[in-house]
């Protein structure tokens, strides 16, 4: 029997095992947690990734679900004038919306979808993938660690390393590979109930390039208070190591710990101290991503996700990629089969481009309109025209857009990846059905 072992339940694992199912190939989703609860805060998908979403077969209500459709981006400096702003979505003529939305509320939903298509058995709990041996026959063998403290042996044709950027089985991939890599931001990270701002669904950068706020919704306004989730995130870049000695890693932390360094932000459109305090919590956590590395695959193991390609988050990519490559590796598989082959072309397809968005995003993704603003005017201005001019603002949005993988153009002239009703053909045994 053909089975795919997913090491990881989140979205990326998540996104490869429901299209897994729909092109017919068996699968299993190992996760460390025992429950799956609705953890963490906003992200955006991008349409390149929404129209995945939609050829898997999940709805725009179940997306509206948990989340809302975005209609701007907009970056905003601190004498509160706009340095670049853009019409987002269906509405800049995307043939696919943009999605802001909660974390967790989306990760709930693929599970909810994945078991309704394939079953509760389709995802273990409490059971963390800690390496893998490759067998004479060519399949895999993947290691499994319970929550009870026992392990086992799991046999199949693949494994897909989908376990994030602390990832095990990258580890063993690439035992060399550099620490954890951070530039020195921390980012405090938080939800308040609170009238939208501009379009009512925009995503605002609001700063410089060293000290920033991004908000955005990430649910809709109540109909009777006007007022929606809004997701932000207030960062700061510290040079001195000393100064980076006692960051915590994603912890909850006191919102006097951070305000301060925002107290004067306040906009006849937009009090930032307000929006901050009127959170129920905060949490810190440093930016960080890790180095590319010069190959996602060995032999019949692959890496996606975070563990292929942690970024840094600064131009909402991270989890829109995730579900890329989960799309890619089902198209590879009804391309070549549900082999070695399948993953090398899948490597070949995605390693190095996505290697330098990896880059790009370390300086600043889109946000490096921030650093340019900085080097030509020490971030003060009165006329952003003067100081780079809107022809020049919109070719480096442009060339972001590209490497990310939604320029307008492209994807909407894009074939779907996977075509309707696509089936990996059929193709030997490789594998016995049950654990070893």
């Amino acid at each position: 029997m053909t089975r795919v072992l997913i090491a990881g339940g989140g979205i990326g694992g998540l996104s490869l095992a429901l299209t897994l199912h729909q092109i017919g190939v068996d699968c299993t989703v190992f996760e460390s947690v025992r429950s799956l609860r609705p953890l963490g805060v906003g992200i955006n998908i991008q349409p390149n990734a929404v129209r995945e979403l939609f050829d898997m077969g999940l709805t725009a209500d179940e997306l509206d679900s948990v989340g809302v459709p975005a209609r701007e981006w907009a970056m905003v400096g601190l004498n509160g004038q706009d340095i670049y702003a853009e019409v987002r979505g269906l509405e800049a003529g995307y043939h696919w919306p943009q999605y802001a939305m909660h974390r967790g509320a989306f990760h709930m939903l693929l599970a909810r979808v994945l078991r309704d298509r394939a079953g509760n058995n389709v995802i273990r709990l409490g059971a963390k993938v800690t390496g893998y041996e490759t067998q004479a026959n060519g399949a895999v063998a993947a290691f499994v660690e319970h929550a009870d403290g026992s392990t086992s042996q799991e046999d199949g044709t693949l494994l897909i390393g989908a376990d994030g950027i602390h990832s095990r089985v990258r580890a063993q991939m690439h035992p060399d590979q550099p620490p954890i890599h951070w530039g020195g931001a921390v980012m405090w990270r938080g939800t308040t109930l609170a009238k939208p701002i501009r379009t009512g669904s925009s995503f605002v950068g609001l700063g410089t390039h060293r000290q920033r706020m991004v908000i955005y919704p990430i649910s809709h306004p109540d109909p009777e208070t006007g007022l929606a989730l809004i997701n932000w995130i207030a960062e700061v870049t510290k040079d001195d190591p000393a100064d980076r000695a006692d960051i915590g890693w994603f912890r909850e932390v006191p919102i006097d710990d951070f305000i301060h360094h925002f107290d004067d932000w306040v906009y006849d459109w937009l009090d930032v101290p307000a929006l901050i305090r009127g959170s129920d919590s905060a949490y810190e956590n440093p930016m960080i991503d890790r180095d590319p590395v010069s190959t996602w695959v060995d032999g019949p193991v692959a890496l996606m996700g975070d563990a292929a390609h942690a970024m840094y988050p600064t131009g909402s990519n991270g989890a829109s990629q995730a579900v890329i490559d989960a799309r890619a590796l089902g198209a590879a598989f009804v391309a070549h089969g549900v082999t070695a082959q399948a993953l090398a072309a899948y490597d070949a397809q995605l390693c190095a481009p996505i290697s330098e968005l990896i880059l790009r995003n370390r300086g600043a993704g889109p946000f490096g309109l921030l650093n340019m603003l900085n080097e030509r005017s020490d971030g003060e201005y009165d006329d952003i025209d003067a100081v780079i001019p809107p022809s020049e603002r919109q070719e480096f949005m442009a060339k972001y857009k590209a490497a990310a993988g939604f320029a307008i153009e492209t994807l909407n002239t894009a074939p779907p990846t996977l075509a309707k009703d696509a089936k990996v053909p059929d193709q030997p045994a490789t594998v016995a059905s049950n654990s070893a």
